[in-house]
């Protein structure tokens, strides 16, 4: 199997590829405007920016040729343990030998409560069924190894994240004219009402947790709390001598 998804980036460019990429690239926009740090990577496909709008400012592409602003293995990332706010896995896992390995690294480096955006492959789907075919396996993105919901949950929980939001797309099936694309569009509604666990591609946003961590905040109450004998009125008014009534 391929340790790096440069031909997935060119099956992009086909009307099939076309078709997810928008979706994608819709998805990404959305989720990555919310998250705030200082630090954001992208795994991979370098040639499309899926943090195009992220706030972050400091945002860096890592891959192991090409356009990559960090050349790396994924497996072993040089950045510094609990410094990233941001990753963005898009269809790394289903394309690498040692899928979990780059979660466990993906955990070393990001902060707590930093998040993480995964996009796959749903082997569960119509855009699994072309992989039972051994001419379609030697073909991206049939090649790879297409990872089932529960299993990545598994390995996320295993990891200590916690999904906190996800979708589905692409529920068309994976026909290769854009003409046929277009006649079934009216599939994606309909997936995600009446079958929203069908879609060709999922997306997952999770968090890392961290067991016992405690958010330490300001005092607010102390430091902005009234202080004692600081009243404009005077606490205590002078006493007036008393007036006493003479006889005549």
């Amino acid at each position: 199997m391929s340790t790096d998804n440069e031909n997935l980036a060119a099956w992009f460019q086909t009307p099939l590829g076309g078709y997810l990429l928008d979706r994608e690239q819709h998805y990404c926009d959305r989720m990555v405007a919310d998250v705030f740090g200082f630090n954001a990577f992208q795994f991979g496909l370098p040639e499309y920016d899926f943090l195009r709008a992220s706030r972050i400012a400091l945002r860096c592409v890592v891959g192991r040729d090409g356009k990559a602003g960090l050349r790396a293995d994924f497996r072993d990332l040089p950045i510094a343990s609990n410094s990233a706010d941001l990753v963005l896995l898009p269809h790394v896992l289903e394309f690498h030998v040692d899928p979990h390995q780059i979660l466990r690294e993906v955990q070393r480096i990001m902060m707590p409560e930093g998040q993480m955006i995964i996009t796959g492959f749903n082997p569960w789907s119509l855009w699994g069924i072309p992989r039972l075919r051994k001419s379609a396996r030697r073909h991206y993105p049939w090649c790879g190894q297409f990872i089932n919901l529960s299993r990545l949950k598994d390995w996320l929980a295993l990891l200590g994240f916690e999904i906190v939001a996800g979708r589905m797309c692409c529920y068309a099936p994976p026909f290769k004219q854009e003409k046929w694309l277009r006649r079934f569009a009216f599939m994606e509604k309909a997936g995600d009402r009446w079958w929203p666990v069908g879609g060709g591609v999922y997306f997952f946003q999770a968090v890392k947790r961290v067991r016992g961590m405690r958010v330490i905040t300001p005092q607010w109450h102390e430091r902005f709390a009234a202080k004692k004998n600081l009243s404009a009125i005077p606490q205590k008014a002078a006493q007036k001598e008393p007036i006493t009534m003479k006889r005549p």
